[in-house]
C-alpha cells in the first residue's frame, strides 16, 4: 500500500467569511469544505488544516484601539479557534472525521495540541484542524503552518490566497506590470522581502525543507490540483 502524502493547508481567516471579510459565511465554509474534502477523497493524502483569524479579530484594530500586543494576540488565537470549529462542523456534516486541536486549553470544545497525537489521528486518517496559532503572541499563523509542518512531517504547505494565483514582485492588484512567479527559492523569497508569508515561517521552512505552493483557493478545484503537484500558482522548495 503506497504511504500517504502529507501536507498543510493554509487558509486565512478572511477565506471563511462573505463578501464584506468579516465574520463567518456558513455558505463560504461549506463550499471550502467540500474543496478540502474533494483533495481528502483521492486517498492520497494526511491533511492538517491551519487557520487565521482576520475574519473575526485583526491586529490593525487592536493597535487603533491602543490595545496591548499580547492581549490583541491571544484575542486572534481565540478567533481562529471559532474558525476551526466552523470548519470542523462543516467537514465532518460532509462525512469526514476530523479533529480540532488547540494550542489554548480549551478541552470543553477540542482536544489539545499534542504532537504524538495528530500524528495518530492523521494516520487513522482524520482530518486535523490546528486552532489557537502557536499558542504564543508575536508569532502569526503562517509561522504556525511552518511550525506544524515541521513538527509532523509535513513537506508540503498549500498556502491558499483569497483570490491571488501565485507570488508577484509587487502588488498584482494595483501594478498592471506586475511579474508572476512560477518558482522561487526559499532564500529568494528571504533576499528579495517577497509578501508570501511572514520571514519567521519563511525561515522554518527554508531549514527543514518544506515546499510551498502559493495559488488561489477561489478557483474551483484548485486544492485538489495544488495537491497534486499540478503547475497552479508558485512553487517555492
Amino acid at each position: 500500500m503506497e504511504e500517504k502524502k502529507r501536507l498543510i493547508i493554509k487558509l486565512s481567516g478572511e477565506a471563511l467569511s462573505g463578501k464584506d471579510g468579516k465574520s463567518i459565511d456558513p455558505i463560504r465554509v461549506q463550499e471550502i469544505a467540500e474543496e478540502i474534502k474533494e483533495a481528502y477523497d483521492l486517498g492520497q493524502f494526511e491533511i492538517g488544516i491551519i487557520v487565521g483569524g482576520g475574519n473575526i479579530w485583526r491586529g490593525k484594530t487592536a493597535s487603533e484601539m491602543g490595545m496591548e500586543r499580547s492581549s490583541a494576540d491571544y484575542m486572534g488565537m481565540i478567533a481562529t479557534i471559532m474558525n476551526a470549529l466552523a470548519l470542523q462542523n462543516a467537514l465532518e456534516a460532509m462525512g469526514v472525521e476530523t479533529r480540532a486541536m488547540t494550542s489554548l486549553n480549551i478541552p470543553q470544545v477540542a482536544e489539545p495540541y499534542i504532537r504524538r497525537k495528530a500524528i495518530s489521528n492523521l494516520e487513522k486518517g482524520m482530518i486535523v484542524i490546528f486552532g489557537g496559532g502557536t499558542g504564543n503572541p508575536y508569532f502569526s499563523t503562517d509561522t504556525t503552518s511552518a511550525l506544524r509542518a515541521a513538527e509532523i512531517g509535513a513537506k508540503t504547505i498549500l498556502m491558499a490566497k483569497n483570490g491571488t494565483d501565485g507570488v508577484y514582485d509587487k502588488d498584482p492588484r494595483s501594478n498592471k506590470d506586475a511579474k508572476k512567479f512560477g518558482e522561487l527559492t526559499h532564500h529568494e523569497v528571504l533576499e528579495n522581502g517577497l509578501e508570501v508569508m511572514d520571514s519567521t515561517a519563511a525561515a522554518l521552512c527554508k531549514d527543514n525543507g518544506i515546499e510551498i505552493v502559493v495559488f488561489d483557493m477561489n478557483i474551483k478545484g484548485n486544492i485538489k490540483r495544488a495537491a497534486l503537484g499540478e503547475k497552479i500558482g508558485t512553487i517555492i522548495r
